[in-house]
């Protein structure tokens, strides 16, 4: 049987199991059974057991639970207003306002949690009743922020990133540190469409509030100081060669814990719910990427990869014509599965094809990333549209016109990372040479 007819006969038999409500884990681990035990002379259950055990065992992979544990202790602490109180005095010079503190609180908020969904929904809580309140467009607004939630997963530390560096062989240190200039040029890159937009529009903002002092103003962004200083903690560690993302995510914990209970919102049971909702998103997860590392194994006995890579090598595609390929392939494959599966369904056939391209790794995780971004707010499954509908009410394709700027601003920051790749690889670089 050719490679294309074995090709078509997993891709069936994929959306068949995912057809039938099968669980992503085990639709991955499924196609893979059926690809080795039909196309490989190897037994199945023995490979299927040794990977497993392999993915579940990796040392790598224990930052993923502590940052997600992390992210859901600080998400249940006063962490959301005390941001906004420290950021909107700040904001009435601007054009635009408060309508910043979307954008700049998801940055900050990023810079802690690992999630894009949990960024979106933390922030959404403090802003929208205190922007729609004082009259702020909804349509910009709600848009706004569900284009700087995504910034959940490009900020480190990120858990998609994990996933990526451990799917690819990749230093997280390494995409930690790639990924901060293009979190950072993405969240101005949408300021400035903020700021252009409100000096088009100047009616729809409403007039500034009373100017404070300097004092007043410094006063009230103390509430960010303990915030800024687990930021630092976490990632210093890690770009400072002190610690490794596994230590630094838990020092990570630590500090959030200690975080919570200076501020009077640690009690057991929102100890209890947060070790509950960081275990229940890391089994998901490590289901998803044991399915993943099987199909892998999978794929390459039968020859796939290396097949489908010298067919695309024999296309004389330009790197610029891949990427742009492989672009509109994640766009579409976001409309159907999340960024994480995403990721691990995909990277057994897509490293060669990017290796034999001669695309560094690292970069090409920015620019994962920043294309997974895009599936975020994608719909019929972008994550924070539906975020953003329990929280508004709102139809998923209003919010998902109201995101639209803001896709094409993620469209318009692959461009400039394509230009000046050193935007995602100076960092790393200069990490390296510390090392």
């Amino acid at each position: 049987m050719n490679d294309l007819l074995i090709t078509a006969l997993l891709i069936l038999s994929l959306f068949a199991l995912l057809g039938t409500g099968v669980w992503i884990g085990l639709t991955l681990t499924g196609v893979a059974w059926i690809g080795m035990q039909l196309f490989s002379a190897r037994p199945a259950g023995d490979a299927m057991a040794v990977t497993i055990w392999g993915s579940a065992s990796s040392w790598t992979l224990t930052a993923l639970p502590l940052f997600i544990w992390m992210g859901e202790i600080l998400f249940r602490t006063r962490l959301s207003e005390d941001m906004f109180k420290g950021l909107a005095p700040w904001m009435n010079r601007l054009p635009g306002r408060l309508l910043h503190t979307n954008v700049i609180g998801c940055t900050i908020f990023a810079a802690v949690s690992g999630s894009s969904a949990a960024t979106c929904a933390t922030i959404g809580k403090m802003t929208l009743p205190e922007l729609l309140s004082r009259g702020y467009p909804d349509r910009v607004v709600i848009g706004s922020l569900a284009g700087a939630g995504t910034l959940g997963l490009l900020i480190p530390p990120s858990l998609i990133m994990i996933v990526y560096g451990v799917s690819a062989n990749v230093s997280i240190a390494q995409l930690f540190a790639a990924g901060v200039l293009p979190g950072l040029m993405v969240a101005g890159m949408m300021m400035g469409y903020l700021m252009l937009w409100a000096l088009l529009n100047p009616g729809q903002v409403p007039p500034p509030e009373a100017a404070t002092s300097l004092a007043s103003k410094l006063k009230a962004s103390m509430s960010l100081i303990p915030v800024v200083l687990l930021i630092v903690a976490v990632l210093g560690s890690i770009y400072a060669g002190v610690a490794t993302a596994t230590e630094a995510a838990a020092l990570g914990v630590v500090g959030s814990l200690l975080l919570s209970a200076l501020q009077g919102s640690l009690s057991w049971t929102s100890l209890k719910e947060s070790l509950m909702g960081a275990t229940r998103l890391y089994c998901m997860i490590a289901l998803i990427l044991a399915g993943a590392a099987f199909l892998t194994l999978s794929m390459g006995y039968i020859g796939l990869p290396r097949h489908l890579a010298e067919w695309i090598g024999s296309l004389g595609l330009t790197p610029l014509g891949l990427l742009t390929a492989l672009m509109l392939f994640y766009i579409v494959l976001g409309c159907f599965l999340d960024g994480i599966s995403m990721i691990v369904l995909t990277m057994g056939v897509i490293l060669p094809i990017v290796q034999a391209a001669g695309i560094d790794l690292v970069w090409f995780g920015i620019f994962l990333v920043l294309v997974v971004e895009m599936a975020q707010i994608t719909p019929p499954v972008g994550f924070n549209l539906f975020v953003l509908q329990g929280m508004t009410g709102r139809d998923l394709t209003w919010i998902a016109r109201a995101a639209l700027p803001m896709f094409v601003l993620l469209i318009l920051a692959l461009g400039l990372l394509y230009l000046f790749p050193g935007i995602a690889t100076w960092l790393p670089q200069q990490l390296m040479r510390q090392v």
